[in-house]
């Protein structure tokens, strides 16, 4: 089964391919061409994001953060991908003690899991900045960047899980990447559930605290005079963007997250005692992947499109209509200051 009687890497398992398949599978010019489309993505955000009116502003920190993020990830697994890619696929002889693989698939866990606790952690700060604006202490671009750091911490805590024996990295379908095992062994399953259900809980409370601010955001703007104390341009434009961000992530990370949770948990489990698993599945997990890397792409792309300027430059009667709004707005009388 492995090559020259070869015993094979703790990484490597029994996959349902043949080196014919592998051949034609293998395309190295296609797996460039969409990192490439990411990282161009990613950098088109970030240089938009430097031009910002208050680039130092605590949603576009976590927002920056969220990019670079976005754009790390590409860079790394990328080349890594490319490069299986081009040699189609023989992982074993370039990663013969496994090493590679650990660090991809702790890269895997570590990217994927970040978007995931921005968008939390984003959803977060336009919740407390919009239902409670006096509870919130003063917002810096220093403590939002702490916050991108704690939670790079976060997600690379877990993603060194493995390495200290809780669950397993090993080689996936068709051979170009690793990842999480998706086995019956009590700390694949518990792993695997871990990250699953942590995902999933960082898109369910975007979700929640989303919904809350628009509703509340809708409010405000039926509320003439609480719409005069705030800024309603730039509030609905970030949140826009930041609801932008929460249905991609949703689409592109879900149906990986349901997936993982269900096959560790199926019985009798899909993986053999050999470590083969369905082909079926096999080719599930590939599919699922790339769905949710099309996450990184996509991010940028959110806060490019629906920036006020681009959205004015298409519909230029939005202008007309925010002059108008403000032009019916009652002059502002004298109130109570708040507390």
């Amino acid at each position: 089964m492995w090559p020259n009687g070869s015993s094979p890497g703790p990484c490597l398992r029994p996959m349902n391919i043949t080196l014919q398949e592998r051949s034609m599978i293998a395309s190295p010019w296609f797996a460039a061409s969409f990192c490439i489309l990411g990282l161009g993505s990613n950098l088109l955000a970030l240089s938009a994001l430097a031009r910002a009116p208050s680039p130092r502003s605590s949603f576009l920190t976590l927002l920056c953060g969220l990019v670079l993020t976005d754009f790390l990830g590409l860079l790394v697994t990328g080349a890594i991908v490319v490069a299986q890619h081009a040699a189609l696929f023989a992982w074993q002889a370039a990663d013969p003690r496994c090493r590679l693989c650990h660090f991809m698939g702790a890269a895997m866990v570590f990217f994927g899991l970040c978007p995931l606790l921005l968008g939390a952690a984003m959803a977060s700060e336009r919740y407390v900045g919009i239902t409670r604006p006096f509870w919130r202490p003063a917002a810096t671009w220093r403590r939002a960047w702490a916050t991108v750091a704690l939670l790079w911490l976060a997600a690379l805590a877990l993603g060194l899980l493995p390495l200290l024996g809780l669950g397993r990295y090993t080689v996936q379908y068709p051979g170009s990447w690793c990842f999480l095992t998706l086995g019956p062994r009590r700390g694949d399953v518990a792993f695997g559930l871990l990250f699953a259900l942590l995902g999933g809980a960082s898109v369910g409370l975007s979700l929640l605290l989303n919904t809350v601010s628009v509703v509340t955001l809708c409010r405000v703007y039926h509320d003439r005079e609480a719409a005069r104390q705030r800024p309603r341009d730039c509030e609905v434009e970030m949140m826009v963007q930041l609801v932008g961000i929460m249905v991609v992530a949703t689409a592109c990370w879900m149906p990986l997250l349901v997936f993982i949770a269900q096959t560790v948990l199926r019985a009798p489990p899909v993986m053999s005692p050999s470590g083969q698993l369905l082909r079926a599945t096999e080719h599930q997990l590939l599919i699922y992947l790339r769905v949710a890397t099309w996450n990184q792409i996509l991010d940028p792309w959110v806060y490019i499109l629906f920036r006020r300027s681009v959205l004015r430059r298409l519909h230029p009667q939005l202008s007309s209509r925010f002059r108008a709004l403000s032009l019916r707005q009652p002059p502002a009388q004298a109130t109570p200051s708040g507390p």
